[in-house]
């Protein structure tokens, strides 16, 4: 099953919820309710929007797409009667706090700083931008205006994250040396953005891993990195025909404190037998290896099922973490709506996702260069604590 399908079906299933109130949890009065303009009704607001509409932290006020016809479809679904083709008449229209920006990966930066610049807080999914130089202008905006800016992936709010990252901090697997991640599948057929200029397996499937391996092992320091073509011509429902610009296979090689070494590999030329929905999959996606033990992330981290450990205590491998609670990839904006009405701070910090979009410019440096290519960015790690 393609992405596409996989989240008009989930997407469809999620939205039976809202026929029947009584599965909600209680609202709060619509003042202390963060009053949310979701731009991009695609694919991906199929799901963003029955998650947003479950929140008892959101209130949706307003829609935008270039394409009116689809801001017309979800809002008639979900009973939000302000509607936009464009973001300029949708700032200038219904009030709201949040963006929740839904968009075609190339457009993030850009109308990211359209509302920054209106005094909107922002939760953009992946990536926060489309160059490490354009994601940290908009953070320096976010501070002078005094607002928040996040980004995709949610990865380190998964209690197969917490537990990964609490068996690293106990010292479980002795002295940590190395760790592996992939994802990939055969690509998207929906829409050419995925293979033009900007576009890519990189900021579409390596940043879930990256985001994971960075948040577990800490900032990368440099990074080296192959990158290619493998299937130059694709033809997409939206255009036909087209050459592909970007890369849709990679490897990434990251160097991270201690001289612990982890990998990415990515693309858009992986049969998987399980789909990309993962139903069934019952096989590790990560691993990190150390001196005294392994682990493993059993499923995708964006959709992970459990935790896998060995040790040289306990050689046998166990499973932990088997209970997801009510983490699901598409929460990032519910999470953030909520850090804001309680003024707590949440997992997901914009500098992780400005690291992980300087680890991919790195990539295609390396790629360019032939060269390690030397990081400048950090962020506040451990991302989980102990306690």
């Amino acid at each position: 099953m393609r992405r596409r399908e996989f989240l008009r079906q989930a997407a469809s299933a999620s939205a039976l919820v809202l026929v029947s109130p009584s599965f909600l949890p209680a609202a709060l009065p619509l003042d202390r309710r963060i009053r949310v303009g979701v731009i991009g009704c695609g694919s991906v607001s199929g799901m963003y929007l029955p998650h947003l509409a479950k929140s008892p932290h959101v209130e949706v006020v307003s829609l935008c797409d270039r394409r009116p016809d689809r801001a017309a479809s979800r809002g008639d679904e979900f009973r939000i009667a302000a509607r936009y083709d464009s973001l300029e008449t949708m700032l200038a229209g219904e009030p709201f706090d949040l963006l929740v920006n839904l968009t075609d990966m190339q457009e993030h930066g850009r109308l990211n700083q359209m509302a920054l610049t209106a005094d909107r807080h922002v939760w953009s999914e992946k990536p926060l931008a489309n160059t490490y130089r354009e994601g940290k202008a908009l953070l320096e905006l976010a501070a002078q205006r005094g607002k928040r800016i996040w980004g995709a992936p949610a990865v380190v709010n998964s209690p197969q994250f917490a537990e990964m990252a609490r068996l690293l901090g106990d010292g479980r697997l002795g002295r940590v040396a190395a760790a592996h991640a992939h994802y990939g599948h055969t690509g998207p057929h929906w829409s050419a953005f995925f293979y033009e200029e900007l576009g890519g397996s990189l900021p579409d499937l390596g940043v879930y891993n990256l985001a994971t391996l960075t948040g577990l092992l800490g900032p990368a320091k440099s990074v080296v990195a192959m990158t290619s073509v493998i299937t130059p011509q694709r033809t997409v429902d939206d255009k036909g025909a087209i050459e592909v610009k970007a890369e849709d296979n990679a490897m990434v090689l990251m160097e991270h404190a201690s001289g612990v070494l982890s990998h990415v590999q990515c693309g858009f030329n992986y049969f998987d037998p399980y789909g990309h929905e993962g139903d069934g999959q019952d096989r590790p996606t990560i691993s990190v290896w150390g001196s005294q033990g392994s682990m493993h992330l059993i499923g995708y981290d964006w959709a992970p099922f459990a935790v896998e450990l060995a040790t040289a205590e306990q050689p046998t491998p166990v499973r932990l973490a088997t209970d997801t609670a009510d983490y699901v990839w598409e929460q990032g904006a519910s999470v953030i709506a909520q850090s804001l009405v309680s003024g707590s701070e949440p997992l997901i910090a914009a500098q992780h996702a400005l690291h992980v979009l300087e680890v991919i410019e790195a990539a295609r440096d390396s790629q360019r260069t032939g060269k390690r290519v030397m990081l400048e960015s950090t962020f506040a790690w451990p991302v989980v604590r102990a306690e």
